[in-house]
């Protein structure tokens, strides 16, 4: 069992993040701000996904108007992502938002942030000190590297934030190079009692993203390290980074979610067209919320084996195969059979 970091709780918005308390899984909104029903409608969607936190761009005032009537309609907590003017900060807090996100790299002012501050701690309204790479703060040492630079906007804005007697913190320290992210999570994980939200910032297209997000957000998962998650895709669809982020949870057994499917990758050894009876379980198990894990396997090396370990599983043969069922042999079935009886036993159980 992975052993978890021990960190600070907080409440966003009802939504416990921190302790020993599950990860959070968050994402952001692809929509204008400032389109309500449409940013409303992909908020109700990621949650049907199981996004627990939706986060929203906040570019200027009209996004903050848009706010109020977001919040009155989104049943999951909304966090508000500001940049370069601390008084959208204070609009966001105004319209109720449950969180926010100030980035260090663009709001620098120390007057400007407790003003901020003094209103989040009216509210008891959390703030992610959220440190990017790509936009940390001018007038840092040349000399230091970027994880160093990284660290040091961070620590140097919780200070800020703790001299003004606040602590409803959350930290992040995001980079798109997985090797620099990886070095200033565990850096700052050292140094402050906080929850940390982990990300691989502009992780790229789903495929590559996903795989870049996986190994470095698994790296750190596995260390204990993390709070909350969010995989940043260039996607149209927020569900592809929940969904995204639930597998790598799933992966290290940290959270279960929908089920799981085991399939072997097909060599010279299969005799029957595994791949497309994979691909077809999948869609089936798409519409399904249940825990389940289920095999579908193409030969006889390891088939039986993951077959029998799984709740339902298949090992597929020439023209034939057995279906297995918490770890017993059920029935034998006709290739033509494969999806329909290995669906139908699924359905047996849930």
């Amino acid at each position: 069992m992975i052993k978890r970091r021990a960190s600070k709780v907080i409440n966003i918005g009802g939504v416990e993040v921190g302790g020993a308390g599950s990860i959070v899984v968050q994402s952001m909104t692809k929509t204008d701000t400032r389109d309500v029903d449409a940013t409303v409608r992909q908020i109700r969607q990621m949650e049907e996904c199981g996004c627990e936190i939706a986060r929203v761009a906040v570019p200027d005032s009209s996004a903050a108007e848009a706010l109020v009537d977001i919040k009155k309609q989104a049943t999951i907590p909304v966090i508000a992502d500001i940049h370069f003017d601390y008084r959208l900060a204070l609009a966001s807090l105004n319209a109720g938002v449950d969180g926010l996100r100030l980035n260090p790299g663009n709001i620098s002012d120390p007057e400007q942030i407790a003003n901020v501050v003094h209103e989040a701690k009216d509210r008891e309204v959390p703030i992610r000190v959220g440190v990017n790479a790509g936009s940390l703060p001018r007038g840092q040492s040349k000399d230091a590297s970027v994880v160093e630079r990284m660290v040091d906007a961070a620590l140097q804005e919780v200070r800020l934030l703790e001299s003004l007697d606040f602590d409803l913190i959350k930290v992040s320290v995001k980079a798109f190079d997985v090797p620099n992210t990886v070095k200033a999570y565990q850096a700052v994980a050292e140094k402050i009692p906080y929850p940390l939200h982990l990300g691989i910032t502009e992780a790229g297209l789903p495929k590559v993203g996903a795989l870049r997000s996986s190994v470095g957000l698994g790296i750190l998962l596995y260390e204990g390290i993390g709070d909350t998650i969010r995989v940043s895709l260039t996607t149209a669809d927020p569900c592809e980074e929940v969904e995204c982020a639930y597998e790598i949870l799933k992966t290290l057994k940290m959270r279960e979610r929908g089920p799981v499917l085991v399939s072997c990758p097909s060599c010279g050894r299969a005799e029957s067209d595994v791949v497309k009876l994979a691909m077809d379980v999948e869609q089936r198990l798409r519409m399904m919320d249940s825990t389940i894990k289920v095999a579908v396997m193409g030969c006889v090396v390891n088939g039986p084996g993951e077959a029998k370990d799984a709740d339902v599983g298949i090992a597929c043969g020439k023209g034939r195969g057995v279906i297995f069922r918490k770890g017993e042999k059920v029935r034998t079935v006709d290739e033509g059979d494969f999806l329909e009886a290995l669906m139908g036993e699924i359905g047996r159980i849930f």
